[in-house]
């Protein structure tokens, strides 16, 4: 207890003393000594009590401020001595380091003596060496020099002598050699070219229906023909007029015949009667709009078909110009075999045939699926490229590898082969294309003629579309009204008969009809 403590202590009991002892001697005057010395004793038992309980408390003050010190102590002590360690281990390490460096200079001393002294031994070999070289190109030459004198030629003359003999020798142990091993490859390569393609031919199947030039729009009643047809056929026109087909309306039940040498535009045709019928409003307008949105529903499916067929053969990385090139097979055909068919099967075939020989079957199958692409030129000017050369530039411009450009480019032969690749491409197209009931030569020819006599009427000013249609027998010519006037609209018929007269082979007649639509349209708001 501190000095204030037993102060206020003090004056407290000095306070209870002079109250007691007022209010004592004011209730008994008669007991005020015996209270005043009853409160004297007590206040000193006070006092007394105070002053113990202050030397307690001091005491007990002072020996928590020693142990605190002596705490703090402890922990100052434990710092100052993992201070000092961890120096001590510092001082360790760079002792070491230092030893380890002076360990590694005197390595590095004597490996520097050791190299200075195999320097100098070397210098001094060369040295002997050279002098040794000398010497022995000394004798060499004294040799030749007798050589010569004892044999009558000089050393370049022997020297021709022997190289000459040994080229013969050479020869013809080389000569031995390559004909044994022709004779050998003539045994067999012949048998095992025909089991690989043997093989290849039996592992891949497919079909032999052959696509030809007529579509048949199936309708529910006969009713619907003469919605088709219209009030006096402006209907048939307007339809054969936006897509270049002829419709055969006859008496056929429930059907009507489409017909076109163009497997594209026939499908327009199809897919166009099919929405018009099916949504029943059938006039020249709504006919032209449903065209046009059909037209671009094909080129989104030859999309769609180029994607899958890439997907089916396992084919990655193709450019989208050569997956829509691919998707347009569907609607070509080669000598009247479906071209996305055959391509296909080229490609199946040519996969089997590189891993029997040990080839990239995934890179045969690229070139076996693109070997065909020259065949959908995308202008009039790419038909006269042969097929294989356009190919061939059409996968080089698409970033495809050189192996499978060459391959393109020579499976006619139209280009050397340079790989291995190649000859595998140009085998699996013949085996393709020589399969029973694969081709058609007359149809193909057929097509050819067609897209000729559609090519003469391009050929004039004016001409905006030209359709070949009655199996070639009539050439329907649609004129600009702008540029062609009604009088040059019956010249133009007669230049463009008198020019496939000139020019074309055909059977029978051919009619030239040019029509001249003059249309007149306002908005009204």
């Amino acid at each position: 207890m501190d000095t204030n403590t037993i102060i206020y202590i003090a004056i407290a009991a000095v306070l209870g003393l002079i109250i007691g002892f007022v209010i004592a001697k004011s209730l008994e005057k008669g007991k005020a000594s015996k209270l005043i010395s009853e409160a004297e004793i007590e206040s000193k038992s006070i006092l007394k009590q105070a002053k113990s309980d202050a030397e307690a408390l001091k005491k007990d003050k002072i020996l928590q401020a020693k142990e605190k010190f002596i705490e703090l102590k402890a922990e100052h002590e434990k710092v100052i001595l993992s201070r000092d360690k961890k120096m001590a281990e510092a001082e360790k390490r760079i002792r070491d380091k230092e030893s380890q460096i002076s360990n590694e200079l005197s390595k590095t001393k004597k490996s520097n003596q050791s190299l200075e002294d195999k320097i100098k031994d070397y210098d001094f070999r060369l040295e002997f060496v050279e002098k040794k070289k000398e010497e022995l190109e000394k004798a060499h030459k004294s040799q030749i020099k007798q050589l010569e004198v004892i044999s009558g030629l000089s050393a370049d003359e022997a020297k021709e002598q022997l190289v000459e003999s040994l080229k013969e020798e050479a020869k013809t142990d080389a000569m031995a050699f390559v004909q044994d091993r022709v004779e050998e490859a003539k045994l067999t390569a012949q048998q095992e070219a025909k089991k690989i393609i043997i093989n290849t031919i039996q592992r891949i199947g497919t079909e032999e229906a052959v696509d030809n030039c007529v579509s048949v729009f199936n309708i529910e009643s006969d009713d619907v023909k003469g919605r088709i047809i219209g009030r006096e056929g402006r209907n048939i026109r307007a339809i054969e007029a936006a897509t270049g087909v002829e419709i055969i309306v006859d008496d056929t039940p429930e059907a009507i015949i489409l017909s076109c040498f163009d497997s594209v535009r026939r499908e327009i045709a199809r897919l166009s009667l099919h929405k018009l019928v099916t949504d029943g409003r059938i006039h020249p307008a709504r006919i032209e709009e449903v065209v046009k949105k059909t037209q671009k529903q094909i080129e989104q499916e030859i999309i769609e078909v180029g994607k899958r067929t890439v997907i089916d053969l396992g084919i990655h990385g193709l450019h989208p110009e050569l997956i829509k090139m691919v998707g347009r097979m569907k609607y070509r055909s080669s000598y009247g075999q479906n071209l996305l068919q055959h391509s296909r099967e080229v490609a199946k075939l040519c996969g089997v045939m590189a891993a029997e020989l040990g080839l990239n079957p995934k890179l045969a199958k690229r070139a076996g699926l693109l070997h065909d692409i020259g065949k959908v030129p995308d202008a009039e000017a790419d038909v006269e490229t042969p097929h294989a050369i356009l190919g061939m530039k059409w996968a080089e411009k698409h970033g495809e590898k050189p192996e499978v450009c060459n391959a393109i480019g020579a499976h006619h032969d139209e280009i050397e082969m340079t790989t291995l690749l190649s000859p595998i491409i140009q085998v699996c197209d013949a085996i393709s294309g020589a399969r029973p009931g694969a081709r058609r030569q007359v149809l193909d020819s057929y097509i050819q003629r067609l897209k000729d006599l559609e090519a003469v009427a391009f050929g004039f000013s004016g001409v905006k579309k030209a359709y070949a249609i009655q199996a070639g027998r009539e050439l329907r010519v649609i004129v600009e009204s702008e540029k062609v006037s009604d009088d040059r609209a019956a010249s133009l018929s007669f230049e463009i008969s008198q020019k496939i007269q000139t020019d074309m082979t055909y059977p029978g007649q051919v009619k030239v009809t040019v029509i001249r639509e003059t249309r007149a349209v306002n908005i009204a708001k």
